[in-house]
């Protein structure tokens, strides 16, 4: 019992933190405070989605349906040519899913619908056949890994460490595995999944395809995300959706095998491990 209390302790003090210490920056930048999902094009049919939380751009399922949402839209539009995902703020890329809203659930419905957030952005994303880059400026947790993942392309600086954290709470990281281990394969996926207390950094991201470049700050990294999405947005349309198609081959399936993976984690997070690590913490 002292063992599984450290373990879980050590999740709560490496994770909440994310959570709790943004009300302060979003303050000193003057950032507001409610969550958001926008959409900006500009003149070239560059198409930046940017999504923001207070606590540490982490996602409820609201936000997430609005973030998938907004992709799906991009993806229509004939006047977008590229899509730029993004969040908020400079410290945390995303915390993953809300805290909050994990901690309510109190049956398998709920959970369900809890673990289907990440896995209609990741679906959106894989079936959008406009190019997605991802830009990650800072730390990510759990389902901001998904979403780094199933970016087609990813940029990152060297502040943005990953971690899968789930399995220290008893659930793991079900719904956001198939997108994680098409990009680092079964080995890094497996690194990350298991030894769920450790941070990895943005270079080992890097050296296991998570990220194709890191930079040593946002303005650097933000020069060969426009870089890149100016060269994109000058290419040929039909061509740019059909190698989309050619490097998502196989992932047909994904719309269901992702909610079947968020139906597993809805039942774990009713267990009674996963209770008592949530207990044990909101005591």
């Amino acid at each position: 019992h002292t063992t599984k209390r450290r373990f879980t302790d050590r999740f709560f003090s490496d994770y909440l933190p994310l959570i709790r210490e943004p009300w302060s920056i979003c303050m000193t930048e003057r950032k507001p405070m409610e969550a958001y999902v926008r959409t900006e094009v500009d003149g070239r049919g560059i198409a930046t989605v940017e999504f923001f939380h207070p606590a540490s751009n982490s996602l409820p399922g609201a936000i997430l349906r609005e973030l998938a949402s907004a992709i799906r839209d991009a993806g229509e539009r004939e006047d977008i040519k590229v899509i730029v995902m993004k969040s908020s703020g400079d410290r945390a890329f995303c915390a993953g899913a809300s805290f909050d809203e994990l901690v309510a659930i109190s049956n398998e419905e709920e959970g369900l619908a809890f673990f289907s957030g990440f896995a209609l952005v990741i679906n959106a994303i894989r079936t959008c056949p406009k190019f997605v880059i991802g830009r990650v400026q800072g730390k990510t947790v759990g389902g901001g890994v998904g979403l780094a993942a199933a970016a087609d392309h990813c940029f990152a600086t060297k502040f943005a460490s990953v971690k899968l954290s789930e399995l220290a709470v008893g659930i793991g990281p079900f719904v956001v595995g198939p997108a994680v281990e098409r990009k680092l394969g079964v080995s890094g996926m497996a690194t990350l999944a298991i030894d769920a207390r450790s941070w990895k950094s943005a270079a080992w991201a890097a050296e296991h395809g998570l990220f194709a470049e890191v930079f040593d700050d946002a303005d650097a990294m933000d020069e060969a995300v426009e870089r890149v999405a100016k060269e994109l947005a000058s290419s040929n349309p039909e061509a740019m959706s059909n190698l989309k198609r050619v490097l998502w081959e196989g992932t047909d399936h994904w719309e269901e095998l992702l909610l079947e993976r968020a139906a597993v984690s809805g039942r774990l997070v009713l267990s009674e491990f996963t209770r008592n690590a949530i207990a044990a913490f909101k005591a």
